[in-house]
């Protein structure tokens, strides 16, 4: 699988991209507002083992979208290698890999979590040590496409922006709820943005040159 993604051309990882994360968008909507609406899980583990008994296909379900979400998180990883290592392969790789590197990170804390080995609490920490990768892979992205040369600096200066926006995963601010919001908005904004760029604009992609 890693061998295939990433020998496609960058135009082709491009489009892979794009439909990975807008699939991915699309999974965590559904399992967040949908699924996991009123599912909560306490902090017991014995009480989480009845409340996985009693609701235990909802639950099903919800693991397999967040495993589907996080195998598209690798997916998009390997493919912004793909795009970015024209321009620096190292910055591509150290891209690519703190992806892949919270992705794991959470797919480990989710099985943990499903078979009852941690309970919810240390599953949010594992999840918060996820999100530190995941905050460094964006600031790394939004450095590595300023770099580029080939797609819009601004882009660039947006992920860059998006990275510390992250902020609100390890520090309780206490913010407005219309400030929560936005700065949920710019999370989601810039990686959809680039996405929706390297779509259209896959075929001025520069080839492989390594």
């Amino acid at each position: 699988m890693k061998n295939y993604i990433t020998d496609l051309s960058p135009s082709k990882a491009a489009m892979v991209l794009g439909i990975a994360f807008i699939t991915s968008v699309f999974i965590v909507t559904l399992v967040d507002d949908f699924l996991l609406a009123n599912f909560v899980i306490p902090g017991d583990t014995a009480v989480l083992a009845r409340d996985i008994e009693a609701n235990g296909r909802l639950f099903g379900f919800a693991v397999v979208g967040y495993l589907l979400v996080l195998a598209c998180d690798s997916i998009i990883g390997l493919t912004l290698y793909v795009v970015l290592k024209q321009a620096n392969k190292t910055l591509a790789s150290i891209t690519a890999a703190l992806r892949l590197l919270y992705a794991g990170i959470l797919v480990i804390g989710i099985f943990a979590l499903v078979f009852q080995i941690i309970n919810v609490y240390v599953y949010a920490s594992i999840k918060l040590i996820g999100y530190i990768f995941f905050a460094l892979h964006i600031f790394v992205l939004g450095y590595s496409v300023f770099k580029s040369g080939y797609i819009p600096k601004s882009l660039g200066i947006l992920l860059i922006f998006a990275s510390f926006t992250y902020i609100v995963f390890f520090v309780d601010l206490h913010l407005p709820e219309t400030l929560g919001v936005i700065i949920m908005l710019t999370m989601a904004v810039a990686e959809l943005s680039l996405s929706t760029w390297l779509i259209v604009k896959r075929n001025r992609l520069p080839v492989n040159s390594f």
